[in-house]
């Protein structure tokens, strides 16, 4: 497969994976095309060893990583303003309901976070998620069920407050 090939096989599948990480969709279009920059340069590179979708999603949580840093060294005045664009999944039709999923799913700690994200939004399989952080996949299922649980326990628990 070539880059092009690659590119038109993957830039959505990346675009979601950045979309789960960043609340703005502009952000989360600017990663995407950052990631597929990264990976045009370093394509020759690629040995096909990998999983090229596993392979794209380490660029692009990597590269979020770098642009978050960035970011936090300049936001300090406008810390709440990306939470205010928040799209987290098209078929949540309750906008509120998504919003507190999301800065639950952001407040996780990792590897929860990161694992209920490649599986859910990235679609990713465990055994491609347990290769991402070097464990089984038993480890990344284990780690994404328990991650499933803190969130259905989170909305619960709203629900029972009244929202």
């Amino acid at each position: 497969m070539n880059f092009e090939e690659t590119y038109q096989a993957y830039f959505h599948d990346v675009y979601l994976y950045t979309k789960s990480l960043v609340a703005d969709k502009d952000i989360a279009e600017e990663i995407t095309q950052e990631t597929f920059f990264k990976a045009l340069k370093s394509f020759h590179q690629f040995d096909g060893k990998k999983d090229v979708r596993a392979w794209l999603f380490t660029i692009a949580k990597n590269t979020y990583f770098t642009q978050y840093k960035k970011q936090q060294r300049e936001i300090n005045i406008e810390e709440n303003s990306a939470q205010k664009d928040v799209q987290l999944v098209d078929y949540l039709m309750n906008e509120e309901r998504a919003l507190m999923i999301h800065r639950f799913l952001h407040a996780m700690k990792e590897p929860y976070k990161e694992v209920f994200s490649l599986r859910t939004f990235g679609e990713l399989s465990f055994e491609a998620i347990g290769h991402l952080f070097g464990k089984s996949d038993g480890w990344a299922r284990v780690t994404y069920y328990r991650a499933k649980k803190k969130i259905t326990a989170y909305m619960e628990a709203k629900q029972d407050e009244g929202y």
